[in-house]
């Protein structure tokens, strides 16, 4: 497996900005395909943004038009562009990487359609 490691993370006021980073090692990024998910405190783990190796996105509703995820293979590295943030946005935001080799995913944004995580950026949106 791969290593993840997420970076960014921060403490915002509603309406601001703010750019996660997930850095991959052992592999290159265009060899999978890839998520943000984010957990609060006392909620589920929850799909937030996927790219898949043809850099198809998916996003959850409650973040689209607010979010952009990109990938760059010359940094290895995967990022979340969040705007508009709003202090529902406030969570542990994970990095992840599906099994090697998969072009697509069925389900994008569930969480068992990965194998990778990393140690998670904490975003805190204060009002």
């Amino acid at each position: 497996q791969v290593q993840l490691r997420e970076s960014g993370g921060g403490s915002v006021q509603t309406g601001g900005s703010l750019r996660v980073s997930c850095v991959l090692s052992g592999d290159t990024v265009s060899r999978y395909c890839m998520g943000w998910f984010r957990q609060a405190p006392g909620k589920e783990r929850e799909g937030v943004a996927t790219i898949d190796r043809l850099f198809s996105t998916s996003y959850a509703d409650s973040v689209k038009g607010r979010f952009t995820i990109s990938k760059d293979s010359a940094q290895n590295t995967l990022y979340l562009e969040m705007n508009s943030l709003k202090p529902e946005d406030t969570a542990m935001y994970y990095c992840a990487a599906a099994p090697v080799g998969r072009v697509r995913l069925r389900t994008p944004l569930r969480s068992d359609e990965y194998n990778s995580w990393g140690q998670g950026t904490q975003v805190t949106v204060s009002s």
